[in-house]
C-alpha cells in the first residue's frame, strides 16, 4: 500500500515529535540512529458540510472543516494550479499547530508574504488550538475591537481572495481560514454578492451599509434628542413620545441602556443554547419580556421598536466579528449621546473615524479605498460593478500582476462575437 510522507532522518527531536502525532519509526541498524518515519495516525474527521455562518442561498454549499489537509485540498480543487505554493510552520510551544500560509506566485506581493510569514515565526504562545488565535496575535493593532483579518469558513471566498492577491493562512484544527490584507470595507460584501446579478448585489450592499449606521446612531440619537435638543421633533411626533413616556421613571438614557443590555443578553443566552432552543428562547423571550417590561412602564414602546430594529439592523453584516464589532461600539455613543447630546454623537464620530484611519491590516490602510481614495477599487467596493468592467485587482493588495484578464483582448473577442 502507497505511503504518503515517508521521510528519512536521524534528527533526535524529529523523531520523538513525529512519534508524539502517531507514526511509526523504523529503525534498521544499531549504530546508526537513521530510519524511516511512516505517518500512521488515524485521523477523524468532520465531513465536509454547508456553511454555517456565511450561508448562501445560491453559489458552492461547502465548508471548511478541521482537518487542515481537507482544507488544503478544498482549495486546490478550486485551484488547480502549479503556482499556488503552501508554506507551512509549526507555532505553539505546547500544541504544536500546523499553520499553512497559501498564495499565488506570480500575483501576490512578496512583502505581504514575508509579513505573515515573518509575523509567525517571531509567535512564541504556548498554544494554539483556532485560526481566531493567530488573527489576534499577528493583528497590526491587537488593542482595537475591529477584525484585521477576515475569517471565513468559505472555501470558495478563500480561493477567490487567493486569486485576488491576498495570503490565505489555513490552521489545523480549525473550520475557519485567515484572508489578509483586507480593509474595512470588504467586511460589508458577502460573497454571495458575486453569484447574483450585480444590480441586485449593489442594492444589497447599500442596505447593509444602511442598516450598519442605522443600527450605531439610532439609538444614541433618540437619547440625544429626548435629553437636549427636543425642539427638533416635530409635533405630531412629540405627542405620540409624550404620551409613550408620561409614565415612564427612568432617563432616556437609562431605558435605553437596559433595552440594550436586555437584548444582548438573550442573543447570548441563545448562542449558548442548542441551536432549536436558542431560537426559541431569542423570539419568545424577547416577545415576553419587551411585552412585560412596556406594560410594568419600564420602557416606552417607541424605544423597544428602536433598540429591536438597531438590533436586527447589527445582524446584517455578513462577517460575524465585524459583527460583534458593530454592536460594542453602539454603548460609548450611547454615553457621550447623555452626556453632551448630538455634540456627544459627533465627538464620538470623529474618535472612531481616527482610529479607523490610523487601523492598517498586515501594513495596509484599513480605509482603503475611501482613504487614501483609490477610484479603480470604488467598482467593488459600495457598490459592485459588471465583472467586465473589474479588469485590475485592488489597489491594496498591491499585487504583481494587477490585471485580472486583459481588457483589450476581452473587448476584441466581444466585437468578433457581435
Amino acid at each position: 500500500m502507497p505511503l504518503e510522507n515517508i521521510v528519512i532522518t536521524n534528527v533526535l527531536e524529529k523523531i520523538q515529535n513525529e512519534l508524539l502525532k502517531g507514526s511509526v519509526f523504523i529503525h534498521f541498524d544499531e549504530k546508526d540512529f537513521t530510519g524511516v518515519l511512516v505517518p500512521a495516525e488515524i485521523k477523524k474527521a468532520r465531513e465536509v458540510t454547508i456553511p454555517e455562518e456565511e450561508y448562501s442561498v445560491v453559489g458552492p454549499k461547502e465548508s471548511f472543516v478541521e482537518s487542515l489537509s481537507t482544507n488544503l485540498n478544498l482549495i486546490r480543487k478550486r485551484l488547480p494550479i502549479s503556482q499556488l505554493q503552501v508554506k507551512e510552520t509549526v507555532i505553539g510551544t505546547l500544541s504544536n499547530t500546523k499553520v499553512a500560509v497559501l498564495y499565488i506566485d506570480g500575483i501576490v506581493n512578496e512583502e505581504n508574504i514575508n509579513t505573515v510569514m515573518q509575523r509567525l515565526h517571531d509567535l512564541q504562545y504556548y498554544q494554539i488550538l483556532d485560526s481566531s488565535y493567530i488573527a489576534q496575535l499577528i493583528a497590526d493593532n491587537s488593542n482595537s475591537v475591529f477584525p484585521q483579518l477576515i475569517d471565513t469558513e468559505r472555501p470558495d471566498r478563500a480561493a477567490a481572495s487567493l486569486a485576488e492577491g491576498s495570503v490565505v493562512i489555513l490552521v489545523d484544527g480549525s473550520p475557519h481560514a485567515l484572508i489578509g490584507p483586507t480593509s474595512l470595507i470588504a467586511f460589508f460584501g458577502a460573497f454571495d454578492d458575486y453569484f447574483i446579478h450585480w444590480q441586485l448585489s449593489s442594492a444589497l450592499r447599500i442596505i447593509r451599509l444602511l442598516a450598519v449606521s442605522f443600527s450605531i446612531m439610532v439609538t444614541p440619537i433618540y437619547v440625544a434628542v429626548l435629553s437636549y435638543h427636543y425642539e427638533l421633533i416635530p409635533k405630531d411626533l412629540m405627542v405620540t413620545l409624550v404620551s409613550s413616556r408620561r409614565a415612564i421613571p427612568l432617563s432616556p438614557f437609562l431605558e435605553a441602556i437596559i433595552l440594550e443590555l436586555t437584548i444582548e443578553l438573550l442573543r447570548e443566552a441563545g448562542a449558548r443554547l442548542p441551536t432549536k432552543v436558542g431560537q426559541t428562547i431569542g423570539i419568545v423571550g424577547g416577545i415576553v419580556i419587551g411585552t412585560a417590561a412596556v406594560e410594568a412602564g419600564l420602557t416606552s414602546n417607541v424605544l423597544l421598536i428602536i433598540v429591536a430594529l438597531a438590533a436586527l439592523a447589527s445582524f446584517t453584516t455578513p462577517v460575524y466579528r465585524m459583527g460583534n464589532a458593530i454592536r460594542l461600539i453602539r454603548f460609548p455613543f450611547l454615553f457621550l449621546a447623555e452626556l453632551w447630546g448630538l455634540l456627544g454623537i459627533a465627538v464620538a464620530s470623529i474618535f472612531l473615524i481616527t482610529h479607523l484611519l490610523r487601523l492598517t491590516s498586515l501594513g495596509r490602510p484599513y480605509l482603503e479605498p475611501i482613504y487614501p481614495p483609490r477610484l479603480n477599487d470604488f467598482k467593488d467596493a459600495f457598490v459592485r460593478l459588471p465583472f467586465s468592467w473589474q479588469s485590475k485587482r485592488p489597489f491594496l493588495l498591491q499585487t504583481e500582476d494587477n490585471r485580472r484578464f486583459n481588457e483589450e483582448k476581452a473587448k476584441e473577442k466581444k466585437d468578433m462575437d457581435e
